[in-house]
């Protein structure tokens, strides 16, 4: 239980504070050894990779709350996974090369053979910067869905909420910025560590 549960790290709110922050583990026990009950109902737990509100049922000792979470958290995997698949065979060992068959019209192979490295080498650069460029784009989009949702949750009553969502998605990192430096200080610097693959690189 305990392994699954530092595994998830998180950040509590009580009201625009924030009252702790590392491992859900460590914040469930920080906030149950320190806030009172009535605390502890107006608490907001939220998960610091997904933005995302983390409910805990704070009834009970601390370990009853930790078991609890850890059935609802236990079916976590491993942290690293282990890849059972048979080795093959097929291709060059020693580069990782595996053969196949790739279908292009005649004007493609023509163009592909006049690069730097032939078609081979630059396929490769092709499909390496194509998957960079989507992996990319994949990390910006998820933290700009993180801070939607911590924004929504906790400022959405917020001044300039709306036009500081507005430049979170044009990726506007000045405008964004902008609209958010007169917050609460410790919903605006979560703010910005959330949002912080949000923007193009040019942006910064």
């Amino acid at each position: 239980m305990g392994n699954d549960l530092t595994r998830f790290y998180c950040t509590a709110f009580l009201d625009v504070r924030v009252v702790a922050s590392g491992s859900l583990q460590h914040v469930v026990s920080t906030v149950k050894d320190t806030l009172d009950d009535r605390d502890l109902t107006q608490l907001l737990i939220f998960d610091d990779i997904s933005g995302k509100q983390i409910d805990v049922d704070f009834r009970g000792k601390t370990d009853d709350v930790l078991h609890r979470l850890g059935e609802q958290f236990g079916d976590l995997p491993p942290d690293t996974e282990v890849d059972h698949q048979p080795a093959r065979r097929v291709g060059r060992p020693k580069l990782g090369v595996v053969s196949g068959e790739v279908t292009l019209l005649p004007r493609h192979w023509e163009w592909l053979k006049s690069q730097p490295g032939g078609a081979s080498v630059t396929l490769r650069k092709l499909i390496d910067e194509a998957r960079h460029a989507g992996g990319e784009q994949s990390k910006r989009r998820e933290s700009q869905e993180a801070t939607y949702h911590f924004m929504t949750a906790m400022a959405g009553n917020f001044h300039h909420y709306e036009e500081a969502l507005r430049a979170l998605y044009a990726g506007d990192v000045d405008r964004f910025y902008h609209f958010i430096d007169d917050w609460a200080p410790d919903i605006r610097d979560y703010i910005k560590k959330l949002s912080a693959n949000a923007f193009p690189e040019e942006s910064f």
